[in-house]
Formats: C-alpha cells, sequence, structure tokens
C-alpha cells in the first residue's frame, strides 16, 4: 500500500523527487547541453512497436496525425526531464503496441465488433465532484463492468499469457502503481491510483491519441488547442471497439464508463451509445477547480521540473467553463431522460439513496447483493485514507471572483451552492 501523508505539499514549483530520480534527471540535463536531447520521435516509437510486437499491419493509419501533433508539441512545450521523457517514450510505444494488436486480434475474432456491451451507465462530470466515489460504487454492482487501471495500461493479455489469467498484467499495473508512490508519495492523497480499482477509462482514448489525458499530466498547449478542433468520432468508436475487446475477455451484463473527458465531447458519447445513461455529477466550483488544479500540478511534476502553477489555473479554469458548456448543448439537443444528476453533497450524506437513483434510470436493477457489495466498495473508500489533500485557489493564480464569474451559469443551471 502506498505509504500515507499527512498533507500534500503546495510547492507546486519544486517537485518532490527521490534522490536516484534527481540524478538521473541531472544527468539528463547535462547530455541536452551537449547536444543530445532524447527527444521522441514518431518514426523510430512506431519501429520499436512494430519490432516488439511482431506485427507490421496498424491497418487505417489515420492515428498518425493525431500522434504527430502531441509529439511535437511534447519535444517543443512540455519540458520533461529524463524520466519524463523516457516514460511518455514508453506509454506511446505501448499505445502503438497496443494497436497493432488489436488489429491482429480483430483479423482472427472479427465477431468481436458485434459484441453487445448491454447497459452503459457513463458518468460524466467535473473532476472533483465525487466522480471516483460514485464510479466505484456503481462498479461494486455484480452485474457491473468497469475498465479496472490495469487493463487501461495493458487492454489485451500479453504474449505467452493464458486466456482468463492476467496475472502479467496485474502484476505490471502494480507495478505502476508502486512507481507513482515512490516518485510522487502524495499523489494518492489527492487521487487513489491503485491498480486493481475502477480507473478511468480516458486510458483507452489514450491509444487513439485523442485525449485530454496529455494535458494534464503535460505542458502541451498547441496539442490541447488543437485536440478541441477536432473530430472525436473514430477515436470514440476505436473506444467502444476496445470494450468490447475487454468484455470479450471478460463479460458483464453492463458497463459503468467514467472520465471528465467525456463531458467535452458528449456529442459524441451520444452518437456512439445510442442508449447509455448520463450521470453528471456537481460540486461547488470554488473547491473543486482548485482541487482539479493541484490534481495537474502534483501529476505535472512527475514528468517535468517546470510547473507554473498561473498557468495551470489560467488553462483549467477555461478547459472546465468548456466543458460544463459543451455538456448543455449536447444536453439541450438530446432526451432529457438520459440524464440524471447527482449532488455531491447528497453523495457524501446517502451514496446508497443516491446509487438507487442511478440505477433506476438506467434501467438496473438495485437488490440486495448489489446493495451489500456497494456498502463493502464504500467502506474501504474512505476519505483522507492516503492523506490530506490541502490546495488553495491563489495558490494558481486564480480568485474567487474569476471562478465565480466563469461558472456562475453552470452554478445557476444545476443550483450548486457554496460549500
Amino acid at each position: 500500500m502506498p505509504k500515507r501523508v499527512a498533507e500534500t505539499p503546495t510547492d507546486y514549483e519544486r517537485p518532490y523527487r527521490p534522490l536516484p530520480v534527481a540524478l538521473l534527471n541531472a544527468a539528463g540535463r547535462a547530455a541536452r547541453r551537449v547536444g543530445i536531447d532524447g527527444q521522441l520521435d514518431v518514426d523510430s516509437m512506431v519501429a520499436k512497436a512494430r519490432r516488439r510486437t511482431g506485427l507490421s499491419s496498424f491497418g487505417d493509419e489515420w492515428f498518425i496525425e493525431p500522434l504527430s501533433v502531441l509529439v511535437r508539441s511534447i519535444n517543443e512545450e512540455a519540458d520533461l526531464t529524463l524520466l519524463g521523457r523516457t516514460i511518455q517514450r514508453r506509454r506511446i510505444e505501448g499505445a502503438l503496441a497496443t494497436r497493432l494488436r488489436v488489429e491482429e486480434l480483430l483479423r482472427r475474432r472479427p465477431e468481436i465488433r458485434d459484441i453487445d456491451l448491454g447497459r452503459i451507465v457513463v458518468i460524466a462530470g467535473l473532476q472533483r465532484t465525487g466522480t471516483t466515489t460514485l464510479h466505484r460504487l456503481v462498479a461494486s454492482h455484480p452485474e457491473m463492468r468497469a475498465v479496472a487501471a490495469w487493463e487501461g495500461l495493458n487492454p489485451l493479455p500479453l504474449p505467452r499469457e493464458e486466456p482468463g489469467d492476467p496475472h502479467a498484467r496485474i502484476r505490471q499495473g502494480l507495478i505502476a502503481e508502486r512507481a507513482i508512490a515512490y516518485l510522487a508519495p502524495a499523489f494518492f492523497a489527492v487521487h487513489p491510483a491503485e491498480h486493481d480499482a475502477p480507473e478511468e477509462d480516458v486510458l483507452l482514448l489514450d491509444a487513439s491519441f485523442m485525449s485530454q489525458s496529455a494535458e494534464a499530466t503535460m505542458h502541451v498547449p498547441t496539442y490541447a488547442r488543437w485536440l478541441e478542433g477536432q473530430d472525436h468520432t473514430r477515436a470514440y468508436e476505436e473506444f467502444r471497439t476496445l470494450l468490447q475487446v475487454l468484455h470479450w475477455q471478460h463479460p458483464r451484463l453492463n458497463w459503468v464508463l467514467k472520465t471528465p473527458h467525456h463531458m467535452e465531447y458528449l456529442d459524441v458519447v451520444l452518437e456512439v451509445f445510442p442508449t447509455a445513461t448520463i450521470v453528471q455529477t456537481h460540486r461547488d466550483p470554488l473547491k473543486t477547480i482548485p482541487s482539479f488544479c493541484s490534481m495537474v500540478a502534483h501529476g505535472r511534476g512527475l514528468f517535468s521540473d517546470r510547473v507554473d502553477p498561473n498557468e495551470i489555473g489560467s488553462h483549467w479554469l477555461a478547459k472546465t467553463r468548456r466543458l460544463v458548456e459543451l455538456t448543455a448543448r449536447a444536453r439541450a439537443a438530446a432526451d432529457p431522460r438520459r440524464f440524471v444528476d447527482v449532488s455531491y453533497y447528497d453523495l457524501v450524506n446517502d451514496p446508497m439513496e443516491q446509487l438507487g437513483k442511478v440505477y433506476e434510470q438506467a434501467g438496473i436493477p438495485f437488490g440486495p447483493d448489489a446493495r451489500q457489495a456497494a456498502e463493502r466498495t464504500a467502506s474501504r473508500n474512505v476519505q483522507h485514507r492516503y492523506g490530506r489533500h490541502v490546495y488553495d485557489a491563489g495558490s494558481f493564480g486564480l480568485t474567487r471572483e474569476t471562478i465565480e464569474n466563469s461558472m456562475a451559469a453552470y452554478r445557476q443551471r444545476h443550483g450548486i451552492p457554496i460549500e
């Protein structure tokens, strides 16, 4: 289990570094001074993925454009440490390997594309509004399926991994969890990134190189702006296919999905999953926006020595407003019966009642077994179990007035109280 911290640090511009990591990054800076920059290269990463898998066909290579924009933005703007570049290179090579292996699997098992995912609950609320708590409660239902963290990292069986025995992938997920705990001990107090727990399915969208993950973990403004102007239908169609691949390995009657990314492209979500129930969670933006900015700052500190809290505050205030405005637009154009709103405060006060409301809207029975499973999950996922998350709007150049001016319409639309 990750080490518990009393409170999260707030000196975001000086990220925590274990001594071996600090020495490694110092070596990386020295190498850059003599012209060895270690920049990411699309062609070399594609070649590495092909060698690693022994496969050559990606099918339609439409993903090369978003990957190229992302890599160029990382190289020119992110200012990654040596460790940061190494991690991002491996993540991209892993995503490319996943694409190759999915293409091969579907060639051999085309029937996977016809799998019915059942009833789908999509939790599309802003960051820090109780989405993780609700996600884990919904996922506890014996008939529900969610993307576990280890599956998001490796959605297909690894070579020589026996069908139905994902122990190697689970072990890799555990190694990733322990790596985060070593590199950033305070991060688990911000977000409990446990390898065997339900995790944000934006990890699957990473395989298309069209997700918010990059801008949440690195300074990549060019990529972020480019992403906002793209049609995300193809990415979500591939996302659905990856869910079918996971379902093929370990089926359940229904699915629960969760990531704030879905808010930005909710019109596409409604098109690709035409019968899904959308759950929007709500909490005072005066709390949620600084809290998420803190999460972003801690995350960026994993990969870069240059963390600018004011830039993070400015970017994510604008992004959060964009998320709520696009969600409101998509909701106005859709059947209102497909949506259910959950207040963070109601979720804290009576989680079983809110859970029942979600199931009722989705048409999923909430019997005694499901209630008992949810109560067990609630008893394990207590607040502050990894430490207290400390944050303040002023640390990110934000004031009460700037947040209220941006989010006033959202607060009024959903009747959100000041916390």
